[in-house]
């Protein structure tokens, strides 16, 4: 069982997860997969190690036991994984897709820090969720972070960033925007086929709102492209021209006081950000080294 690390991983995680279905989100593999491996795991040792609570798990003592040994065999993994990134030393360009959000205004701050630990060049490629997707499966690129996951068969997804859809306009409006609010704005909305535009629609439709009631002046593809505009817009105008975009594009901006934001009354429109890569580069050190980094970062 020890060559097979990935079935420790499985429980590392849901220890630090203390649930099942929590692990199974974060590991982008299913529930079921998350407790067979764990079975597997008892039936190898001939022990218990997992006890399922209503308040989420406890390790017997023997699983006590299992975790030290798993935590020292990580420990050493890594550092092994170090030491082959240096020995293998080749050049060649790591390939990162992204979507406009994240490539944009998120991934660029830590280009450099990925560069030094995989020792190569990289390069990145901004997009739709569903390009970036399909240019991963073609294996143009190595590694693809998204707002959406488009789910394939043969590709792996972990949650990575959380984020936060929130209304904007570059003057005050109200904090808390009741749906008699929204139709009191000029708006900038996303093309059709965005992911932002597909969950802001569903949260609209739950508190009665009809987008089609809305005075839309403009529908842009482009992140930038909306805040510039938005940036850019008429600040004495009688009726506030705002969109609703990730706070992660916007948040320097409302730091500065060039924008403010607003949210929905009673409602949150949240999401996470994906790392996918292809199932057949699972065990990959350049793909492993990157995305725990990435990982590290689940807080940004």
């Amino acid at each position: 069982m020890l060559k097979d690390f990935a079935k420790l991983q499985t429980f590392l995680m849901v220890v630090k997860e203390k649930s099942f279905s929590n692990a199974s989100a974060k590991l982008g593999i299913s529930q079921p997969a998350v407790t067979q491996q764990i079975k597997f795991i008892e039936d190898y040792l001939d022990t218990k190690i997992v006890e399922r609570k209503k308040n989420g798990i406890l390790l017997t003592k023997e699983g006590e036991d299992l975790y030290r040994i798993a935590l020292k065999l990580e420990k050493a993994i890594t550092n092994g994984e170090k030491e082959l990134l240096k020995i293998i030393n080749k050049e060649f360009t790591f390939i990162m897709g992204a979507s406009f959000a994240i490539g944009n205004y998120i991934l660029p701050n830590y280009l450099g820090e990925i560069q030094k630990r995989i020792n190569n060049e990289v390069y990145m490629h901004v997009g739709l969720s569903s390009e970036i997707i399909d240019e991963l499966e073609d294996k143009k690129i190595d590694l693809a972070l998204i707002e959406s996951p488009v789910f394939k068969d043969n590709i792996v997804y972990r949650e990575w960033v959380e984020d936060e859809l929130v209304v904007f306009s570059n003057q005050p409006i109200k904090k808390q925007l009741s749906a008699e609010d929204l139709l009191e704005f000029d708006w900038i909305c996303r093309n059709e086929n965005s992911h932002t535009r597909r969950l802001t629609a569903e949260i609209f439709e739950e508190m009665g709102v009809n987008c089609q009631n809305f005075n839309v002046i403009g529908v842009l593809t482009s992140p930038t492209s909306i805040k510039e505009t938005i940036l850019n817009a008429d600040k004495t105008a009688a009726r506030p021209l705002v969109s609703i975009m990730s706070r992660h594009v916007i948040q320097a901006d409302i730091a500065q006081g060039r924008l403010f934001e607003a949210r929905l009354k009673n409602y949150k429109i949240e999401r996470n950000f994906y790392i996918a890569y292809s199932k057949d580069r699972k065990h990959d050190a350049f793909i492993d080294n990157v995305v725990n980094y990435l990982l590290s970062l689940s807080k940004v």
